[in-house]
């Protein structure tokens, strides 16, 4: 869901509080991938939120949706190994579990780059990182937004050290699948301990090889998962998000061990199938993505069985009002 519509200084670009009030009636937004830190900035044109600065800039997009009677979470979103040195404030190598490129392309002012070698954190830096996050949720709350949401998955930098190929760390946080899961673990635990666990959600995707990322066979991703959810469980956070890509017997197993909410979306999901996991009892809540971008008011839309706007792919990240706040709504009388 990320735009690249941030100001240069990381603030929320000038629509965003309309982009979130438009599409308030959802009734919980999780935003766009925020960085917590310099260091976590992945594309260009990204918000971020540990500077004043950014913190009222949020101010404005919590307000707007609350005046319409939703609720806000604010997306974490640690980029690590996907990354460019043009796309950040500093301009330094990006950090990661080791020093393995992704080898991806991306977006540069300078046009298209691939991923460099990034610098691996040192053992002593990662309670560094661990306070980003921290830092970046209290900002949160300050901003008045409802809680955040822990960006785990889709090839980012805690997913990066559950994959065996993007983290082959010799210290605490590498090799075993406890190791590789305790970084994920440390922040959740501090991020909740910060704002509260009713306040923090965290998404994982499982296999999801975005980003360079394998994870290894079925059973290795699912022996890596269950250990990761079962830590999480007691944490009583407030929901679990996940990125499933069709292992139904893995998401059971989730299941078991959650008491919280559930949140499951399925990668190319059509609009009929919205509510399937949930009428299966798999899920909770059914998160929508590109229906909500496109249809500001998706809801009343899916209520009424009207059609929906298709996205356009042309304008999702390249700045501006034309495919951000000027998809239309339904025609009233």
């Amino acid at each position: 869901m990320t735009r690249n519509r941030a100001n240069p200084d990381g603030t929320p670009g000038e629509h965003a509080a309309t982009y979130y009030r438009q599409r308030a009636s959802l009734g919980l937004l999780i935003s766009e991938g925020t960085q917590p830190s310099e260091d976590g900035q992945g594309y260009f044109s990204t918000p971020g939120l540990y500077t004043p600065e950014q913190v009222e800039g949020w101010r404005e997009v919590a307000d707007a949706v609350h005046e319409e009677g939703g609720h806000l979470f604010i997306q974490l979103m640690h980029a690590g190994r996907i990354s460019h040195p043009d796309n950040t404030p500093h301009h330094r190598r990006p950090v990661a579990p080791s020093a393995i490129s992704a080898e991806q392309d991306m977006h540069t002012a300078h046009g298209l780059e691939k991923t460099p070698v990034p610098r691996e954190l040192g053992t002593e830096e990662i309670a560094g990182v661990i306070g980003e996050f921290r830092h970046a949720a209290a900002s949160a709350i300050t901003a008045g937004a409802d809680g955040v949401e822990i960006h785990a998955a889709n090839g980012y930098l805690l997913h990066q050290f559950l994959a065996p190929n993007a983290n082959q760390r010799a210290d605490q946080y590498g090799g075993s699948l406890e190791n590789r899961a305790r970084f994920v673990l440390e922040v959740a635990q501090a991020v909740a301990d910060e704002i509260g666990a009713d306040r923090t959600g965290i998404r994982i995707s499982p296999a999801f090889p975005l980003g360079g990322l394998d994870e290894g066979g079925t059973e290795t991703v699912r022996a890596q998962y269950r250990y990761l959810v079962g830590e999480l469980a007691p944490l009583n956070l407030a929901y679990l998000h996940v990125h499933h890509l069709g292992d139904d017997e893995l998401l059971r197993s989730f299941r078991e061990v959650w008491s919280t909410a559930l949140l499951v979306v399925r990668y190319g999901r059509g609009r009929d199938a919205i509510g399937a996991d949930i009428e299966a009892g798999l899920a909770d809540m059914a998160p929508l993505g590109r229906f909500a971008l496109a249809n500001p008011d998706v809801v009343e839309r899916l209520r009424s069985d009207a059609p929906l706007n298709d996205v356009d792919p042309a304008t999702l990240y390249v700045g501006g009002v034309s495919g951000y706040i000027d998809y239309p709504a339904l025609a009233r009388a």
